[in-house]
């Protein structure tokens, strides 16, 4: 059932991508991507800006279209806003970004895999050359969490690929987001014996309990920012094991991918940017808030034009903000 059954439904199109640069992953993730694309009633997609939703931490970007209870689902929420004049046509694209951690942060590691060079290549190259839309000067890309972590480092790295780019509720101060996960995963350590045996446990099933997925997150973050070759799905934590003390240079190599660390440093490719948006919820449960000030404080410091807004809510179920960043990116890249 839809949402809104009486307005025109865009169409929803299956690739998948056959990518040679996922091949032989060190997680063992298959290689073979599906990307959902949704055009808007009424068009082929020639033309039409492109935006790429890169979804949070347990997600692939299919779920993103799936049917939603007692709500919209993301292709319903486009018609509704495209119905009622707020949101420009636009194709949207829902890339399956899955690992075998749980998730993605869509940087390039030699753990998780070359995601950002999927994204930014063998993605794009795929929809826009099948339905038109998209191409230099209108693409953007979105999320939340870890999507709008992805979001966020894209549009410093990757100013020439993407035009505009929206972080709600993103990953960053790292230090608070990430550091007070990390007794908690050094207690399931000390249970299950080793990094191995919780990952093995975890997908054996039948069950997992909530603090065990968040462990896993810990575990895909450390694999992300810091992958150590020789370790078991490329996992190292940046703690000491007995004391869970900060390892200096370990944890350096987490900071230097935060985005209010990396801002300092890429402060002219935003400013490149036709459009940036920032959000959090006022009582994030992560903090992420406190991180969202920091980078937008810096922001303005280096004279970066962004929209920086805070919401009267947490870190769950907030699709609804949606309805305000995807016509700001539209327009952006329209302009």
């Amino acid at each position: 059932m839809r949402a809104h059954p009486d307005i025109p439904a865009g169409t929803l199109h299956r690739l998948t991508i056959a990518s040679k640069i996922l091949h032989r992953n060190m997680l063992g993730d298959p290689a073979a991507r599906e990307v959902v694309v949704y055009i808007p009633n009424g068009h082929k997609g020639e033309g039409l800006p492109l935006l790429v939703d890169l979804v949070g931490y347990t997600s692939g970007g299919p779920a993103h279209v799936n049917w939603k209870n007692f709500g919209e689902n993301v292709p319903e929420r486009l018609d509704r806003l495209i119905h009622e004049g707020v949101l420009p046509p636009v194709a949207v694209a829902f890339p399956d970004c899955f690992t075998r951690l749980g998730g993605n942060q869509y940087i390039d590691s030699a753990a998780m895999g070359p995601w950002a060079t999927f994204l930014t290549t063998e993605m794009l190259e795929a929809v826009e050359s099948q339905f038109g839309c998209g191409g230099a000067g209108k693409r953007a890309c979105f999320g939340k969490s870890s999507g709008g972590y992805g979001s966020m480092v894209h549009a410093m790295l990757h100013s020439d690929v993407w035009s505009a780019a929206a972080c709600l509720s993103g990953d960053m101060a790292f230090e608070l987001c990430y550091l007070p996960e990390m007794p908690s995963a050094l207690r399931s350590l000390q249970r299950k014996g080793s990094i191995e045996a919780f990952v093995r446990d975890f997908e054996t099933g039948p069950k997992y309990s909530g603090s065990a997925m968040h462990d896993l997150m810990t575990f895909a973050m450390a694999a992300t920012y810091d992958p150590d070759p020789d370790a078991f799905c490329g996992i190292r934590l940046p703690v000491t094991s007995d004391t869970c003390e900060v390892i200096d240079d370990l944890w350096a190599n987490w900071l230097a991918w935060d985005p209010v660390v990396m801002a300092d440093k890429h402060s002219d490719a935003l400013k490149s940017l036709k459009g940036l948006w920032i959000e959090c919820g006022n009582v994030d449960q992560y903090n992420l808030v406190h991180g969202a000030r920091r980078l937008t404080r810096k922001l303005h410091a280096a004279d970066v034009p962004h929209v920086y807004e805070e919401f009267d809510d947490n870190h769950s179920s907030i699709d609804y903000r949606m309805d305000k960043c995807l016509p700001y990116l539209a327009n952006a890249l329209l302009s």
